[in-house]
């Protein structure tokens, strides 16, 4: 750009390492080199088909053009290429906005992406929805194709293209329109401001569509790493990465800690006895289910589960939503019913439960499996939440129980000691029938023995 480039220009560049500039300023001759201009020479403008050359593997075509459409609105210090497409000046400014900017000055860019070009100075609710579909589309994409899924296997998961209409509406559900469904800059400012995965998935986008790699600003890690399950016979689990996008960073661990799944019922059968089996002293987890209604709803526990006749966890539970619509409902403060599990007591409900209190939890699953209840009038008193099941009373059509941590120290030492250590009783029932311990002598001693 040499010395015709603006002020503006300059002050953007300057939010870049000194050895990231030449890689932001190279962009241009770099989309121009994947496509022949048609005098076979690098012209003056960026056009759609070279950011179809560039981004075509990750993204579709609506999405593109919804980049194009964002880097031509912009006119503050950087004129319009001549005849049409995108400046030098143009693609710099929407770079450095678009990768490093505040929702200031990302605002303006959305609200021309979402109207796909258009010159209005409001967009609808509906234009942003159908802008983030196309985001979180690519996001998902780019994922794939660049091998970061870390163990998840979209084949094996439910219906990605449904979790992307509901993660999009769950983040254009956060925005604060007007009574006509509509948003203006300072709207949509705010909601950037306030949901952050909204310019992480741009990010992505302009980052990988455009091949910007910056040393210090690595690809983000979206998902959390998954413990191998046996995909080929889970078949289709509850999870999609959409809802995995949406659920990981709530959690307190974030996308860092792994998930293992504990229980499925197409792997373990209807089996309460066995999803207690699952759950007990595994570190927090998240429970996933779907009623024979076709809602799928769940909860996160931020504790082991153990069975107790009191309620146990703490304030950073919460229940969620998956369908009909992705919400998410934290601990109002009200009591502290967070969790609840019991199983062969007379005098104590018998199930595991969140929330509300007994025969009125948020979400209730009897210990005679299959039943359960989500009753809330109006509202769940622990957490806030809405009946989150079709009917109140429900029956359960599929259930998985995922942990979310590294397994707990208490379960990684039981794993290594000896069945005699871990089960007193069968070591005194051996003793009893006369069987010989013949691994007591063979043992290393403990270390506060040695």
């Amino acid at each position: 750009m040499g010395n015709t480039e603006s002020v503006v220009v300059q002050k953007r560049l300057t939010r870049f390492r000194p050895d990231e500039r030449p890689v932001v300023e190279g962009v241009f001759e770099q989309l121009q080199a994947g496509t022949a201009s048609a005098a076979g020479k690098p012209g003056k403008a960026l056009t759609v088909d070279m950011l179809k050359a560039s981004m075509g593997s990750i993204a579709s075509d609506s999405t593109i053009m919804r980049v194009y459409a964002g880097m031509t609105s912009i006119d503050e210090g950087a004129p319009p290429a001549p005849g049409g497409g995108v400046s030098r000046e143009q693609l710099v400014i929407f770079l450095a906005d678009t990768l490093r900017g505040t929702a200031e000055e990302r605002a303006p860019l959305v609200m021309a992406m979402a109207q796909q070009g258009g010159k209005g100075a409001m967009a609808t609710v509906d234009q942003i929805k159908q802008f983030l579909e196309d985001l979180i589309s690519a996001a998902v994409q780019i994922l794939d194709h660049r091998g970061r899924l870390r163990g998840w296997k979209p084949e094996h998961m439910g219906d990605g293209t449904r979790g992307v209409k509901l993660l999009a509406e769950q983040l254009s559900s956060e925005i604060k329109a007007s009574d006509q469904q509509t948003c203006d800059t300072a709207c949509l400012e705010d909601w950037l401001f306030r949901v952050s995965s909204v310019a992480v998935y741009l990010e992505l986008l302009v980052s990988e569509g455009l091949s910007v790699t910056l040393p210090s600003r690595p690809p983000p890690t979206l998902l959390p790493l998954c413990r191998e399950p046996p995909w080929g016979q889970l078949r289709t689990s509850l999870l999609d990465v959409p809802l995995l996008l949406f659920l990981a960073p709530l959690l307190p661990t974030g996308t860092s800690a792994p998930w293992r799944l504990l229980f499925s019922t197409h792997l373990h059968g209807e089996s309460f006895t066995r999803l207690v089996s699952g759950c007990k002293g595994r570190g927090p987890t998240v429970l996933l289910l779907r009623d024979t209604k076709g809602h799928v709803f769940g909860g996160f526990a931020s504790h082991s589960w153990e069975i107790r006749p009191q309620f146990q966890g703490d304030s950073r539970c919460f229940l969620f939503s998956v369908s009909p619509c992705m919400r998410v409902y934290t601990c109002t403060g009200y009591n502290q019913h967070y969790m609840y599990l019991n199983q062969g007591q007379q005098t104590m409900p018998n199930g595991l439960g969140m929330g509300g209190q007994h025969g009125y939890f948020g979400l209730w699953l009897d210990s005679d499996f299959g039943r359960g209840h989500s009753r809330a009038r109006p509202k769940c008193t622990t957490y806030g939440s809405p009946q989150l099941s079709a009917e109140e009373d429900f029956s359960v059509d599929a259930l998985e129980l995922w942990a979310v941590s590294e397994p707990p120290e208490q379960e990684q030492d039981e794993n290594k000691r000896s069945i005699l250590d871990v089960d007193p009783e069968v070591q005194a029932m051996m003793e009893m029938a006369g069987k010989t311990l013949h691994s007591q002598g063979l043992r290393e001693p403990e270390e506060d023995e040695q």
